[in-house]
């Protein structure tokens, strides 16, 4: 899982920046964020509701990351990584996301690959090291018969859990919603003024504040991934957290952040995470091919921006 992960900044969307505290106005919407999946959640819903139906939501949140985490002991992945080949009994929800990682495999000829959690624990770009694995190190972890490999949901799960977290709401009626699991963004609904959400693309290596423009969506997901969103320099290189699963090392591509509007965030996530793997030229057929793709916005490394699909980007901020 990701750890202090900001793939987007939301744009006039109130927050509260505390983690548990929640901010409540009769009639017009609740909102609380919490520290879950090793990132800042903030989930806010329009309308006159209770707190119950927020806690229930994070609480199925925090279901599913017991599920989903390589790292929590005891949950599906940890204990299929332990399993040492022995079949062990999975939540249908886990296999759900595991079949969907089998899927994007296929459709990126393997370079979208789940089976890299041993290559994931020796980068551990989420724990500040700046560790760089080396040769030997590497080879090892590439070279793992099939039950030795680990399987690393990361790229994929907070989709999952964004759009099950979604079908929540939608079930108990409610009209207007955004869930936010650090940048994994879907949108129920619209905002309590009957117009669609709107979320700002950030500028990769800008500053919190900085972005490249804005989409508006309803009843859609807009999910982010980048290369500048975990990485350090070492020795003057810079490393990121985006794996080639072929050398064990950060993928090498044009793409240093691809934007992707899905009709689910798990699309959403896969296929942008598939675009920064692949570069912009393998893309355009990578789109067409997906069910859900709505559209895309990819920032390539010379500061060029390509839109796809059925996106407009408001408020378009001059790239340089």
């Amino acid at each position: 899982m990701y750890r202090k992960v900001y793939r987007l900044v939301l744009f006039l969307l109130l927050i509260s920046v505390l983690n548990g505290c929640v901010n409540k106005q009769q009639g017009e919407h609740i909102s609380d964020t919490r520290l879950l999946l090793d990132t800042y959640c903030t989930i806010t819903i329009h309308g006159d509701v209770d707190l119950e139906l927020l806690n229930e939501a994070f609480s199925l949140c925090a279901e599913m990351e017991a599920l989903f985490s390589m790292t929590i002991e005891g949950s599906d992945i940890w204990r299929l990584n332990h399993a040492e080949g022995e079949s062990i009994e999975i939540d249908s929800r886990t296999y759900q996301v595991i079949q969907a990682g089998q899927k994007y495999s296929e459709l990126s000829g393997g370079m979208f690959d789940i089976n890299i959690g041993r290559l994931t624990r020796l980068w551990d770009f989420g724990s500040g090291k700046q560790n760089v694995p080396t040769e030997s190190e590497l080879s090892e972890a590439l070279t793992l018969s099939e039950s030795e490999a680990w399987i690393d949901l990361g790229a994929i799960s907070k989709g999952y859990i964004a759009d099950r977290i979604a079908e929540l709401l939608v079930q108990r009626g409610v009209a207007g919603a955004m869930i936010d699991l650090g940048g994994d963004v879907f949108t129920v609904g619209n905002r309590a003024d009957g117009n669609p959400w709107r979320i700002a693309l950030k500028k990769p290596y800008g500053t919190s504040e900085d972005w490249i423009g804005v989409v508006e969506v309803s009843n859609l997901a807009v999910v982010t991934s980048g290369t500048y969103e975990r990485s350090f320099e070492k020795d003057g290189v810079i490393y990121h957290h985006i794996l080639d699963p072929f050398t064990g090392m950060p993928v090498q591509t044009d793409v240093v952040s691809a934007a992707v509007i899905a009709e689910s965030a798990m699309v959403g996530e896969g296929l942008s995470t598939i675009a920064v793997l692949l570069g912009s030229e393998r893309t355009p057929e990578l789109f067409r091919q997906s069910s859900g793709f709505i559209g895309a916005v990819l920032i390539l490394e010379n500061g060029d921006i390509l839109r796809f699909g059925d996106v407009e980007i408001l408020q378009f901020a001059d790239k340089r």
